[in-house]
């Protein structure tokens, strides 16, 4: 079943209660949607800010139109002018914090907002120079990772930009500068710790191991098989320890295959790993040979198959740097399959012509072959059309290995996506979560390296919009099965907002052993903190459970869309939609049934309640049993 949006393309703000400063970058036609945050704390944090901060704040205007972080603090603010790329150049004031830049206009009472996380910022640049000629040539320009640039002009006398340019370049990127980033400074506190969300063991005994086939063992306890492997891992239970070290020579960064999901009822599974080392040679190791063939037999697979995400020409080109893919004559018992999925650096050059033809401005005449030029949503299908053969071969009692070169980036897009069809626990919010926490996060997808979180090398050949590419997937999966997930396009848009922006501890670092060194989990807070406390904003009113349902979403560029919500929300010319009219509706059906499901509960309690005056006569045809009132108000909307 596939769900389509109504015609036209249309921007999907994310509004007060995201908790992301997102504002509509409009001068014609200006909105705020800046999020009220936790009231701010003014107490010192050390060396947050440099020692001048205090002083300098003395002379600031006071900021009354944010909500500042507990933990932020200010650090200057400066007269400046707004060069929007919608229409004029608005005159107005920046302010810069050790989180965020915020700029609002001084020139006219309709308000022209900007409130953007510094971790988003990529590139600072200075535009022209003390003898350019022409209006406004003279500032900054910022490029961001969330699809948008920003540029703003400055009085060309006296240096003027050079003190918010270093302070901008300094707090973009903390790390360079030898400064913490926000995440380690930020003091918000919420109830629940979102650091409890996942916990390995509970996960894979709901996936119902350890059992007679497959063990837990804790040899990676001190990070000494494999540095960017957890600590807890699923190996067969015939695999002995000594297996696991001899298989870990053979793998590439030692990422030795180990399980990702088992299936409840065939026993199927699937297991994740990196390349082999075979090298040019084709070299072969009894032990990994021997160890692949233990996975097979653990459910009985009469053929263990293999996928292996890159196109067949990249995994024969990485033998000569060592790496390959296992080959017909070492590997008998097991059938090889290349999907076809090209390497982060097509994916970063895709998205970068995606961002083109997008931002500032949508070209309406040649819009669909400027689109299939990006060739972004062929690489969306190949990873989904990837993720439903995993998915398919293991429904039908298969068990598979997926992996890819190193086997942190394709491998963790296609494992999840699998688990995503396969599992209705992890189509819940809750589960959603998890999903994420395990098999991208404890899994050691690099988000450091992909992200360049405080990093000023914007050019850095290792960021790669990998998880973003992931989240899309996710996206249309919603999109075709609407009432299949219990969380919606919000949370989606959420995730991505603080993929960047420093805020949580969640996505920052490369592996869960350089998060544990930095002390992760008790210095910062994590993102599920924040979004469980009002669970309520990124409920999907449509979700119906499905326990044992699997998805087979259409990897077919005919049912494929572009995430317009996402990806062009910055422009305030598309038809900004928050919420169809159709589930605000069902919304509001969903809480009128509550409080009438509500009402018969108190009538229910007082019915029963000891009286020696209740009479009712419960022989009156007329009288309807509490049973009659709920099948009446349980009825479908």
């Amino acid at each position: 079943m596939t769900f389509r949006r109504g015609s036209g393309l249309y921007l999907g703000l994310l509004g007060a209660d995201s908790g992301v400063n997102v504002a509509l970058e409009s001068c014609s036609n200006p909105v705020m949607a800046s999020a009220p945050i936790a009231p701010y704390n003014s107490s010192p944090l050390g060396n947050s800010s440099s020692p001048n901060a205090s002083r300098e704040s003395l002379k600031m205007e006071p900021l009354a139109d944010v909500a500042m972080l507990p933990g932020e603090e200010r650090v200057i603010d400066k007269d400046i002018i707004y060069i929007c790329p919608f229409n004029a150049a608005v005159k107005g004031k920046v302010f810069i914090t050790n989180y965020r830049l915020y700029f609002k206009n001084t020139d006219s009472e309709t308000p022209v907002i900007l409130d953007v996380p510094l971790g988003v910022i990529s590139r600072v640049e200075k535009m022209g120079g003390a003898s350019s000629r022409g209006e406004n040539s003279y500032g900054l320009e910022i490029t961001c990772k969330d699809m948008r640039n920003l540029r703003f002009a400055l009085k060309q006398e006296g240096h003027s930009r050079r003190d918010i340019f270093e302070i901008i370049f300094k707090y973009a990127f903390p790390l360079s500068h030898g400064m913490q980033l926000f995440a380690f400074l930020s003091q918000e506190k919420y109830e629940e710790n979102g650091w409890n969300v996942y916990e390995a063991m509970e996960e894979y005994r709901r996936q119902g191991v350890p059992n007679s086939e497959w063990r837990v063992t804790f040899i990676n306890k001190n990070y000494e098989l494999c540095d960017t492997y957890p600590t807890i891992l699923v190996v067969p239970y015939k695999a002995t320890e000594e297996d696991l070290k001899r298989v870990a020579t053979f793998r590439s960064r030692c990422r030795i295959p180990v399980l990702s999901w088992f299936h409840k009822e065939n026993h199927a599974v699937i297991t994740r790993c990196s390349q082999p080392l075979v090298g040019m040679s084709g070299k072969r190791n009894k032990d990994d040979e021997r160890y692949l063939d233990l996975i097979r037999e653990a459910n009985g697979t009469t053929k263990l198959t293999i996928y292996d995400a890159r196109p067949n020409v990249n995994a024969v080109a990485n033998k000569a740097t060592g790496g390959g893919y296992e080959g017909d004559d070492a590997y008998q018992n097991a059938e090889l399959v290349f999907l076809d999925i090209h390497n982060i650096h097509v994916m970063r050059e895709s998205l970068k012509k995606l961002k083109d033809i997008v931002y500032p401005g949508v070209e309406e005449s040649h819009w669909l072959s400027s689109l299939e030029s990006t060739h972004w949503l062929e690489h969306i299908k190949l990873v989904l059309s990837g993720a439903i053969q995993v998915a398919d071969k293991v429904s039908s009692g298969s068990s598979v290995v997926v992996h890819c070169s190193d086997g942190w980036d394709r491998t963790a897009q296609l494992t999840s996506l699998a688990m995503l069809m396969l599992d209705s626990y992890y189509r819940t919010l809750r589960g959603f979560q998890v999903l994420l926490e395990k098999e991208w996060i404890s899994f050691g997808h690099k988000f450091a390296s992909r992200i360049g979180h405080g990093d000023k090398n914007h050019a850095d050949q290792d960021r790669s919009p990998i998880f973003v590419q992931f989240i899309d997937c996710v996206w249309q999966m919603t999109k075709q099965f609407p009432t299949a997930f219990e969380f919606n396009e919000r949370l989606l848009v959420v995730i991505l907002d603080h993929l960047y922006s420093c805020r949580f501890g969640t996505f920052l670092y490369n592996c869960e052993s350089a998060r544990e060194s930095n002390n992760v989990r008790v210095k910062t807070v994590s993102l599920w903190s924040f979004v469980n406390r009002d669970t309520s904003l990124y409920i999907n009113p449509f979700y119906t459970p499905e326990s044992s349902c699997v998805l087979y979403p259409v990897a077919s560029m005919r049912h494929l869309e572009l995430w317009v919500t996402y990806y062009i929300r910055w422009n305030p010319r598309i038809q900004h939609q928050q919420q169809s009219p159709v589930e605000q509706r069902y919304k509001e059906l969903l809480a009128l049934r509550d409080q009438y499901l509500k009402k018969l509960e108190e009538l229910q309690l007082s019915d029963s309640a000891p009286s020696s005056t209740h009479l009712t006569n419960r022989s009156t045809p007329n009288a309807a049993t509490p049973n009659q009132h709920i099948t009446h108000l349980q009825t479908p909307f």
